[in-house]
């Protein structure tokens, strides 16, 4: 599994470190594992849909009330933007509304038609148990709520192991659950080391495991949760798609383009990475796009660590030494790495199908339509995609043919509680948010009765 953490918070933008927290003893996870399990066997059990659902409208209301207590937590521990650090924050909320209000609703009965026979049948949704989170440090708040919220509402049980470099919001977190009114166990913190993780996702106390991170590391998981026949959902890394056929606005489809790849310093799975660019467009797309990427220069946020900004900047001169050019208006300074944008790259180049997590955009020529959905579909993950085009028609062809869990047309930022994501390929499986989302972790029990 994953090698052993130590759990700290360090200033990206100074790279001094904050504080450190303890690493949890094997004492303390075993608790932590008793506790879900205790709360899953007595509170679940007990609790209506109704109640749950008063608990997570308090979490959101909580949310609300500590936005900007929990927003500079995020601004310290990873550089977010403190502005960007509240947008979070308030859409977490949102996600804990969302199931709060329609929870009842996804949980209704669901009658079967027989076929033949006498009596009924129905399916009813159920909790499975104890569920093992493991999060990444990119949005500390959302990634929790996507998992949270739905096996919450549904009954499930949490421990939550949260990025090393996240043990403040984690904790911030556990203690809002507590002040919520959620009894001890109901949503468990813990600061495990990887080994200790490994074990917990092998433990008999544990029914199901939801990842967010790398792919390598989802791998592991995976592996490991498998040979304990344990469901998984795996939301893994994206080189996702942004592709421009037409437009009738040049500047708001460029704006669009800046919004989808540069928000949280590029370091978003689902952001938009390579800008698949018609050919009669291309030109004034990259001119108008490479000015706008430049001038966000002087508002530069930190990348999450200098490790990470170390890492995009080795990426970045591998595919210039495969023969692609670099556009940016500086040079990196510890975790500030400036915005910029790759062109020239070829796309059978090893730099071609890496995920590029940072502020770079990698910019692409395309000369017919099934050019740009063949190179959209030319890498190994499949998260989201995007698809600009004044052709409505086209929009949805192009669509139906993109290989991947999400297609935005004409649009960015357009993610929503309502709204299932996920991806295929090497992307992940499984859903979070909507109706699926609380689908995921649920026994479809089958309850048929002879006669009524």
């Amino acid at each position: 599994m994953v090698k052993r953490h130590v759990y700290a918070v360090v200033d990206p933008a100074s790279g001094k470190l904050v504080k450190e927290y303890p690493t949890a003893t094997d004492e303390t996870v075993d608790a932590a594992l008793d506790a879900a399990a205790e709360a899953y066997a007595q509170w679940s059990r007990q609790t209506s849909v109704e109640e749950r659902a008063r608990l997570l409208n308090t979490v959101a209301a909580l949310h609300d009330e500590r936005s900007a207590q929990l927003a500079g937590i995020i601004h310290r521990e990873m550089g977010k933007p403190v502005e960007e650090a509240v947008g979070e924050v308030e859409f977490s909320a949102s996600i804990y509304r969302y199931y709060a209000e329609n929870a009842e609703k996804f949980l209704t009965d669901e009658p079967i038609e027989l076929l033949e026979g006498e009596g009924t049948a129905f399916v009813r949704r159920q909790p499975v148990g104890v569920l093992l989170g493991i999060m990444p440090w990119n949005y500390p708040y959302y990634q929790v709520a996507r998992f949270a919220a739905p096996n919450l509402a549904l009954g499930n049980t949490i421990v939550l192991k949260h990025a090393s470099q996240c043990p403040e919001s984690s904790a911030a977190l556990q203690q809002l659950f507590t002040d919520a009114g959620f009894p001890q166990g109901a949503y468990v913190n813990v600061h495990a080391t990887g080994e200790q993780i490994g074990r917990a996702i092998a433990d008999p106390r544990v029914q199901g495991v939801s990842f967010t991170g790398s792919e390598r590391a989802g791998a592991e998981v995976a592996e490991k949760a498998g040979r304990s026949l344990k469901k998984v959902v795996l939301e893994l890394g994206g080189s996702d798609p942004f592709i421009v056929l037409s437009t009738d606005d040049l500047d708001a489809t460029v704006r669009a383009a800046v919004e989808a790849r540069f928000e949280n310093a590029g370091q978003a799975c689902n952001a938009g990475k390579r800008f698949i660019v018609a050919d009669d467009v291309y030109d004034a797309f990259l001119a108008t796009f490479t000015e706008k990427v430049l001038a966000l220069t002087d508002g530069l946020a930190p990348l999450s660590s200098v490790a990470a900004a170390e890492y995009v900047e080795e990426q970045v001169e591998r595919a210039v030494d495969e023969g692609a050019t670099f556009v940016s208006a500086r040079q990196r300074e510890g975790a500030y790495f400036p915005p910029g944008v790759l062109t020239g790259l070829s796309p059978a180049s090893p730099s071609a199908a890496e995920e590029l997590f940072g502020p770079v955009a990698t910019v692409y020529r395309v000369g017919s339509e099934d050019e740009a959905v063949e190179l959209a579909n030319d890498t190994p993950y499949g998260l989201g995609s995007y698809v600009f085009t004044t052709d409505a028609e086209q929009a949805l062809r192009v669509a139906d043919r993109i290989e991947a869990g999400m297609v935005f047309i004409n649009g960015v930022g357009l993610d929503g509680a309502e709204l299932p994501f996920g991806g295929v390929k090497l992307s992940g499986f499984g859903r979070e948010l909507g109706r699926a989302g609380i689908d995921e972790f649920a026994n479809k029990k089958l309850i048929r009765t002879a006669r009524t």
